[in-house]
């Protein structure tokens, strides 16, 4: 199942998953960042083993395995993970949203605090209104983000050269991504394992082509549907300070704006790093 699983919805759609970890422990629903895919989580399959957790990796709709939908919505995505744990028999569990993620972490939070057990956003992205929030970006993330708001034709346009460059060549796309990282990224990404990890889930987030990208990126650049302040639910925020991929002033206004927001800021870290090394401490978090 580590390779991935299809559950046919209701609605006729299928939603791709994996499972890694230990397939008999606490539930923990996984969301990967954007572009992204289930195949994300592998690289904590080992520390989920060992900590008794089954980390339940999901494909939004038009990534991996997942069917495109058209004009769906951040603040549906929870109806979805609640269709998927009702049918894996699982009654309660936690969610941990990286990334592009964390807007469907804070949804879930919204929507269904009943079935959950905790949740974390680990190095999300916030609202692009946040103040200064694109400052310290890198320049691709913000210019993309700056199409999706202004121009999102050239928006789409872009997102099928990207995933044409990664078809191609995933390797050099790769090399190319991590040139304007920050060292502690570069360290973490120039390990063997790290990188191969990130190949196979860059090329597994356009196995369907660029649709889902650019739906989703045009979500993540209008309103979402529902407010940070409203989510009553504790949230646990993790962020790294040297991070340019989603700067840290995005989750500091996620941690002012979230009620219930137990927020951890690590100045040694950036995007890639953040998730990478403190993979366990995040996941003893939602086991507390």
């Amino acid at each position: 199942m580590k390779g991935g699983e299809t559950l046919r919805l209701e609605d006729g759609r299928l939603l791709g998953y994996a499972v890694y970890g230990d397939p008999e422990g606490w539930p923990i629903f996984y969301f990967h960042g954007f572009p992204g895919s289930r195949l994300e989580a592998q690289l904590a399959d080992r520390v989920a083993a060992r900590m008794g957790i089954r980390l339940i990796a999901l494909d939004r709709p038009g990534f991996g395995l997942s069917d495109f939908k058209p004009r769906r919505t951040i603040f549906e995505w929870p109806d979805d993970v609640v269709k998927i744990a009702d049918a894996l028999g699982i009654n309660r569990f936690a969610t941990i949203g990286v990334s592009g993620g964390g807007p469907y972490a804070a949804a879930c939070a919204l929507k269904i605090p009943q079935r959950l057990t905790a949740v974390a956003i680990v190095c999300g992205l916030g609202p692009l209104d946040t103040p200064n929030g694109t400052d310290r970006m890198i320049r691709t993330n913000h210019l993309i983000f700056f199409l999706g708001r202004r121009l999102p034709w050239l928006a789409k346009i872009s997102l099928w050269r990207i995933a044409y460059q990664v078809r191609r060549n995933p390797e050099g796309t790769l090399r190319r991504m991590i040139v304007a990282l920050p060292d502690p990224d570069k360290a973490v990404l120039a390990r063997p394992e790290v990188k191969t990890a990130m190949k196979d889930n860059v090329v597994e987030a356009f196995r369907g082509g660029s649709r889902g990208a650019a739906c989703e990126l045009l979500l993540y650049t209008r309103p979402w549907g529902f407010l940070l302040q409203d989510i009553a639910t504790r949230v646990n925020l993790w962020h790294g300070e040297q991070d340019v991929s989603v700067p840290p002033t995005m989750g500091q206004y996620q941690a002012r704006t979230i009620p219930n927001c137990r927020a951890i800021f690590y100045p040694g870290e950036g995007h890639f790093s953040l998730v990478i090394n403190h993979m366990e401490e995040v996941l003893s978090g939602l086991l507390e």
